[in-house]
């Protein structure tokens, strides 16, 4: 059974957003959330160029499944 969808997360390093792809080595930045996950979107496509997307054990035409790490405000002292 192939993986329909390539996972990802997006993070906040302290100065811009950083996308990491969990199943091919796939790594980018960006200013804004949107910007990180348009570079996604195109690395992945890049990556995937030429290749059998179950290699890494992916569907034919994967999409990719983002999460987004965002830190809690604490409402205790």
């Amino acid at each position: 059974m192939f993986e329909k969808n390539v996972k990802a997360i997006i993070y906040h390093d302290g100065e811009q957003y950083c996308g990491k792809c969990l199943e091919i080595d796939v790594f980018t930045q960006g200013k804004t959330v949107d910007e990180v996950i348009k570079n996604l979107e195109e690395a992945v496509s890049l990556h995937l160029v030429g290749v059998d997307p179950a290699t890494y054990g992916l569907a034919k035409e994967p999409s990719l499944l983002i999460m987004i790490e965002a830190e809690l405000q604490h409402a205790y002292a």
